[in-house]
């Protein structure tokens, strides 16, 4: 039996070139099994995996155990020139093969074959595995589209065999078809692999997730739903452990409190007395201290008890997360049940797809689906008035607004605020923070820089200015909103919508989070856009 293969990051440490820190004394141990790595935004993830990719170098510590580690990054970016089967690293491997099958056996051929005879066998088994048995190793990678380089990255990697396997948001731009074959390689992936998602189906996968926060792993056993349960429990009786750690300090505060009203009576009580009795100076004196001292003790000994009780709803609050949910209740924004929101009629998008005729009435909720490249972002966009159609129309009936996949919306130079009150210049500057606040950037978070955002962040200030914008949108339209969002974003994305009252279009292949918003209507985008059962 073969040693199972571990990975090891001891005492690592990592920081920006800006001196922003990331990581110190860092410990991380990983063995066979598939690990669903997870965190909120900024938390480190994709960092993680890029030190132990070895992109990246640590200050300190070191990454042990894998001599072969293959990454699959969240942006793929390959020569478009390239054949595929340079792509794929086995160029070399194959050219010799077929020299040798030609009568070049040459001792150089044997060597660049080595042990590998089928590759060409495995190459296309691999692509087929992924759904792409259509490509030929002989086309350049300018031929595939931008879902299908991804999973062309992902079979170089299965074909090459790596003792650890990095995935970094690999379902982005895949559609849901390409998605399945994903799940299916990473079932099938017998070694260590880490996956960093926001794709609930992928990381319900898992053995086991690693939950990335403040510099440190908590591990949970299972999948993703397994470690939502277990999340629930742990966060329910953190929440009980801070209830009573509040009493107890309130508690303390009255017993100090009413400690230092008995002491104050009974030193009136000491000094009335004396001046009754008429006792000598020396022997009042001598009383009067020793019940300072008494006094002393007693006072001391409750201020450490609130100081204890103090401490302890510190550190139970600790245990309490703060992924603070979007709440947004926008009242302009509802559309009455019968009004109709949006009217396509023959319409011929300019990058290929058809829309004979289509009415979307009232607070209704559109999932558009489809194949990567068959037009869905066009339709979109259109719909939006950012592209002209080739014929046909696209009529919006009430105020709306469109969220790109890009998030280009915003000026980067300008801060939160004043972004959304480029957007509502009828607003005052104190009912844009009041609403800002609901999104969550409070007093001086709203005056950030966009161009300063972390992915999430930005996504959410790109949300606000959209949802808050004047007028109101009766209709929201949005293009792949869960892309490289972590889950707690996804999550405070859907607690956003499931307020929004207004009528919705979306482009997605995250099933699952179309399922989350309550997708009224499915549409499927393949040359014609036709509905569909609910997926």
């Amino acid at each position: 039996m073969s040693t199972p293969v571990f990975l090891t990051c001891s005492q690592l440490g990592f920081q920006w070139p800006d001196g922003t820190p990331v990581f110190e004394d860092f410990d991380l141990s990983l063995g066979a099994g598939r690990t669903g790595l997870v965190g909120i935004n900024g938390s480190g993830k994709s960092t993680l995996l890029r030190l132990i990719a070895g992109e990246l170098t640590p200050s300190e510590g070191s990454v042990r155990g894998a001599t072969d580690v293959g990454y699959l990054p969240q942006t793929v970016v390959l020569d478009t020139a390239v054949r595929v089967e340079e792509a794929l690293g086995i160029a070399a491997a194959r050219r010799a093969l077929h020299a040798i099958e030609s009568g070049e056996a040459t001792a150089e051929n044997f060597t660049a074959v080595g042990d590998d005879w089928d590759v060409e066998e495995r190459a296309r088994a691999t692509l087929d595995s992924l759904g792409l048995a259509h490509i030929g190793l002989d086309r350049t990678v300018g031929e595939v589209s931008g879902g299908e380089t991804i999973l062309l990255h992902l079979a170089a990697l299965l074909l090459r065999r790596p003792d650890v396997l990095l995935l970094d948001e690999p379902t982005n731009n895949l559609d849901i078809e390409a998605r399945k074959h994903l799940y299916a390689a990473v079932e099938s992936w017998p070694g260590v692999m880490v996956i960093v998602s926001h794709d609930r189906e992928l990381l319900d996968l898992v053995d086991q997730i690693a939950d990335l926060r403040d510099g440190e792993v908590h591990w949970f056993g299972g999948n993703f739903s397994a470690y939502e349960e277990a999340l629930a429990i742990e966060q329910e009786a953190a929440q009980r452990t801070v209830r009573a750690a509040q009493a107890d300090v309130k508690r303390q505060k009255r017993d100090l409190t009413d400690a230092h009203v008995k002491l104050a009576g009974r030193a009136r009580m000491g000094k009335k007395a004396a001046e009754t009795r008429g006792l000598p100076k020396i022997v009042a004196g001598a009383r009067k201290r020793a019940a300072q001292e008494s006094a002393g003790k007693h006072r001391i000994m409750h201020e450490e008890r609130l100081k204890e009780a103090k401490e302890k709803l510190t550190e139970a609050e600790s245990l309490v997360r703060d992924d603070d949910l979007i709440r947004v209740d926008l009242p302009s924004t509802a559309v009455p049940a019968g009004r109709t929101v949006l009217t396509l009629r023959g319409l011929e998008l300019r990058y290929g797809g058809y829309v004979r005729e289509f009415e979307l009435r009232g607070p209704e909720r559109l999932a558009v689906t489809g194949r990567n490249g068959a037009g869905k972002s066009t339709l979109l966009r259109t719909v939006a008035g950012r592209l002209e159609p080739v014929a046909g129309e696209a009529t919006a009936h009430v105020p709306m607004r469109y969220l790109p996949q890009r998030l280009d919306v915003l000026d980067d130079g300008l801060s939160i605020a004043r972004n959304v009150a480029e957007l509502a210049p009828a607003r005052t500057n104190n009912e844009i923070r009041a609403r800002l606040a609901r999104f969550l950037f409070k007093g001086a978070r709203a005056d950030q820089p966009v161009g300063t955002l972390s992915g999430g962040e930005r996504f959410r200030a790109t949300l606000a200015a959209v949802m808050l914008a004047e007028p109101a949108p009766q209709l929201l339209m949005l293009d792949e909103p869960t892309n490289n969002l972590d889950m707690a974003s996804v999550k405070q994305l859907v607690t956003a919508l499931e307020s929004y009252q207004g009528a919705l279009v979306v482009v997605s292949h995250d099933v699952a989070f179309l399922r989350e918003i309550g997708i009224t209507r499915w549409a499927r985008l393949d040359g014609a856009m036709t509905e569909i059962e609910p997926l």
